[in-house]
């Protein structure tokens, strides 16, 4: 049975675990606490059916009213991938990687601003988890998002859809 610590904050009741202890018997946990940024990549491709598990591993993610506010851009393309690399301190790693999935936030089927980023948080993080119990290494761009407005131009995103990540994605070996 893992220890427990229990701290009281202005009445309030809080119990921490004991760090790893429990957790090598519960295949998510382990996959959460495994779960790395790659980097570097093999050169093998990631094929259709592996793409289409990570990004429906996204769409099982809770949202308010179950409203979904994501939406996807699979981007395969290395004309298109090398573009995107001109707008991100870390381009390198857009252009090594053999797709980018660009994670917007859908303003229509939004309903509330903070509780459909944090869906989206929780979307993002699924993929990259089951990217990674698949063998997929990625990571999550930020820093794209200081130039949304060219990226949207170069994937031809609709106003009505506000970036929110770039994760970059190919096989890795662990």
């Amino acid at each position: 049975m893992p220890r427990r610590h229990s701290h009281k904050l202005r009445g309030m009741l809080f119990l921490f675990m004991q760090r790893g202890v429990g957790m090598n018997t519960n295949i998510v946990l382990q996959s959460i606490r495994e779960r790395r940024s790659i980097r570097k990549y093999t050169g093998e491709n990631i094929p259709d059916s592996i793409i289409e598990q990570i990004l429906d591993a996204g769409r099982w993610a809770p949202s308010g009213l179950n409203n979904q506010p994501w939406r996807f851009a699979v981007v395969r393309d290395a004309v298109f991938r090398e573009k995107l690399s001109r707008l991100s301190h870390y381009g390198r790693i857009i252009t090594e990687c053999n797709i980018c999935i660009a994670v917007m936030y859908n303003h229509v089927a939004g309903y509330d601003r903070d509780k459909d980023l944090m869906a989206i948080g929780a979307c993002i993080q699924n993929m990259l988890l089951s990217a990674h119990s698949m063998g997929i290494g990625s990571v999550w761009l930020g820093e794209i998002l200081k130039r949304k407005k060219e990226v949207n131009e170069i994937l031809g995103i609709e106003d009505g859809d506000e970036l929110m990540a770039v994760s970059g994605s190919r096989l890795w070996r662990r």
